[in-house]
């Protein structure tokens, strides 16, 4: 075979492999979900969040090392062997029996999500600059690898465990991914060419690092480990989530999750081309926006919250001569209380379809006939209600519209890296995967956390709106310096 290779069929075996890595790199979503959800293991939100995020830590520290080696060796054998590598630990988590031993091979398989800094550099060697980004983001688009898992592995799990009865049956899926990884490699080594980029011969180390010095690399790097660490993170996260809030079995929570994944995976290659016509810049601006929106809207939990509201003072003493559900009258001064809304029940009705908290709010006597009062003496208590049903379909609407915009995003970034870096591409890209990956690592960590301190789920939108918030304040201060110097 050779080095003229149709660059197409090159692109289209990579993004393959990258998906098969993306749907291994995302196994623990569902794997450590349904074995705590089935109580084969006894494991906090904290640990759930580690052992989530442990394998993106993996993937994300050999980012950099990896994308160097591609650089310097070409993608082919660089991506064969983390595919062959990562095989070996996932096999072996087949027989892990402790909190111990799933964490070491979860960090092993982990390895899985260095492919992609393979890929990057690999699919920008075979592309001139003018349609890199469509490039690039047709190959991101291996991101839908984690729709593959969140759809499939909840009912391969039922079959493989017959429907829960025999619980030990899980321990073949992880063989199953591993065999998937052995035979992907097969295939990529058959259809592949090695090509690696003419600048990276006879550079030397420091030569390869030194783009790493310039702040730039590390505000692509923040912009990343929102919109790909995020996605990364609530890729796996969303699963226990739609578990725990709204009741769903792992099967269904597994596809409502995929509603998120997978067309944030697909789209990124709509992602490259934008980015291509209007400037990467624009459409990071965009994309922050919306998730920053989304991620407001979202903050607010179910609820079904009464507390103290408004009430009625007594204006001076007296004696309380009437008392009714509608006045209270001290002498001869009458007091007129809100009354209770007829359709408060009917308001709360589970069935209705809420955007918005419903606020009611009414008055109750805390006098009796014939009773004395003082002045400024409470004589009806004021009482709020607020419920809110966080409708799971205007949940999940908000929430694939955050998939959307970070698919979008996640091109966006990487369209940066060769209009800057031509001839960094592996090493820059590496970096700011390393970056990005960590953001996938921290934030099911950091979501475990909060709930357990707060116990409420939403605290999730919460720290993805503050990290998105920095993000765009920091683009926009670029951009205002970039328009002053012009």
């Amino acid at each position: 075979m050779s080095e003229g290779k149709h660059p197409h069929v090159i692109l289209t075996l990579n993004t393959l492999a990258f998906t098969v890595c993306f749907a291994v790199w995302m196994l623990n979503g569902v794997l450590v979900t349904f074995l705590v959800d089935n109580r084969v293991f006894d494991w906090s939100a904290t640990e759930m969040g580690t052992l989530i995020g442990v394998p993106v830590l993996t993937g994300s520290l050999f980012r950099l090392p990896v994308g160097m080696l591609t650089d310097k060796y070409g993608g082919r054998p660089v991506f064969a062997s983390v595919m062959l590598l990562s095989a070996i630990p996932m096999y072996f988590l087949s027989s892990a029996d402790s909190y111990t031993s799933f964490l070491l091979c979860s960090l092993g398989f982990g390895l899985s999500g260095a492919s992609f800094a393979v890929g990057i550099a690999y699919t920008s060697v075979w592309y001139g600059r003018s349609n890199q980004g469509t490039a690039l983001g047709i190959f991101g688009a291996g991101n839908a690898g984690a729709a593959a898992t969140t759809l499939g592995a909840p009912t391969v799990l039922g079959w493989l465990t017959d429907a829960g009865t025999n619980l030990d049956g899980w321990r073949t899926l992880p063989q199953m991914y591993a065999v998937g990884l052995v035979l992907m490699t097969l295939i990529f080594l058959f259809g592949t060419v090695n090509k690696r980029a003419k600048s990276a011969k006879g550079k030397t180390l420091r030569r390869i690092l030194q783009p790493l010095k310039e702040i730039r690399v590390w505000r692509f790097g923040l912009y990343y480990f929102v919109v790909f660490g995020g996605f990364v993170a609530l890729a796996q996260w969303l699963v226990p989530y739609y578990l725990n809030v709204y009741g769903m079995s792992i099967v269904a929570a597994g596809v409502m999750t995929s509603i998120f994944s997978l067309p944030s995976g697909v789209i990124r290659a709509l992602g490259g081309w934008m980015s291509d016509l209007m400037g990467a810049r624009k459409v990071l601006f965009w994309v922050l926006g919306i998730i920053g929106i989304c991620s407001l809207l979202l903050v607010f939990p179910k609820m079904d919250i009464e507390s103290t509201g408004r009430g009625i003072m007594a204006q001076r003493a007296g004696t309380v001569t009437e008392v009714s559900s509608d006045i209270v009258t001290v002498d001869t001064t009458t007091y007129t209380l809100k009354a209770k809304p007829e359709d408060t029940e009917e308001a709360y009705s589970a069935s209705r379809m809420m955007l918005f908290p419903v606020i009611r709010t009414w008055q109750e006597p805390a006098v009796t006939a014939g009773e004395t009062v003082e002045k400024k003496q409470v004589l009806a208590e004021g009482v709020t209600h607020i419920f809110f049903q966080a409708n799971v379909w205007v949940f999940t609407a908000l929430v694939f519209v955050i998939g959307i915009a970070m698919g979008i995003g996640k091109a966006a970034v990487y369209r940066y890296i060769p209009d800057y870096f031509p001839d960094d591409v592996g090493v820059v890209g590496g970096l700011v995967g390393v970056i990005g990956g960590l953001g996938g690592f921290v934030c099911p960590i950091v979501f475990g956390f909060l709930l357990d301190g707060l116990g409420l789920w939403t605290t999730t939108w919460m720290f993805l709106l503050g990290v998105t918030a920095i993000c765009f304040v920091w683009l926009d201060l670029v951009v205002r310096q970039i328009s002053h110097k012009i």
